[in-house]
């Protein structure tokens, strides 16, 4: 039996990409950004991402972090911009617009966050997708 390397993934190659967080190589939502299906489990190591009833709960709140971190960035910029203008319309205009349109993007990477950095429990293990492709390969024959 021939010996592969295993090439080791960045963890922020990994989260930009939305790749399991166990083994780094198995995609968590279908292709598609605005595609919002999330796998059930992971292709490579079999990781049930959804872990527990309930698990996602914490997403809730990283995606309600990274709508605060994009409504006071987009008003800083706003103000900037408009030469610091007093106008209430624009900055609403302006936020509702990019929060619409950053919807999917929240969506999806506050449950890649979650899971990368957020779950205690959950590491990266390299080894683990190689011994499991193994074990389905000789399952099949």
């Amino acid at each position: 039996m021939e010996n592969k390397r295993i090439e080791p993934v960045s963890g922020w190659t990994a989260v930009a990409n939305a790749k399991c967080p166990r083994c780094r190589k198995g995609r968590m939502f279908e292709p598609g950004f605005f595609k919002q299906k999330m796998y059930v489990r992971c292709e490579y190591c079999d990781l049930y991402y959804e872990r527990h009833p309930g698990y996602f709960y914490v997403s809730m709140y990283v995606s309600y972090a990274l709508n605060v971190a994009e409504m006071i960035t987009l008003s800083i910029a706003t103000f900037v911009l408009s030469g610091g203008s007093d106008n209430v319309w624009l900055y609403l205009g302006v936020i509702l617009t990019a929060v619409f349109l950053l919807a999917s993007f929240n969506y999806r990477f506050s449950r890649v966050l979650h899971m990368h950095f957020l779950d205690p429990g959950l590491r990266y293990q390299p080894d683990i997708a190689e011994m499991s492709h193994e074990m389905k390969s000789k399952s099949r024959r």
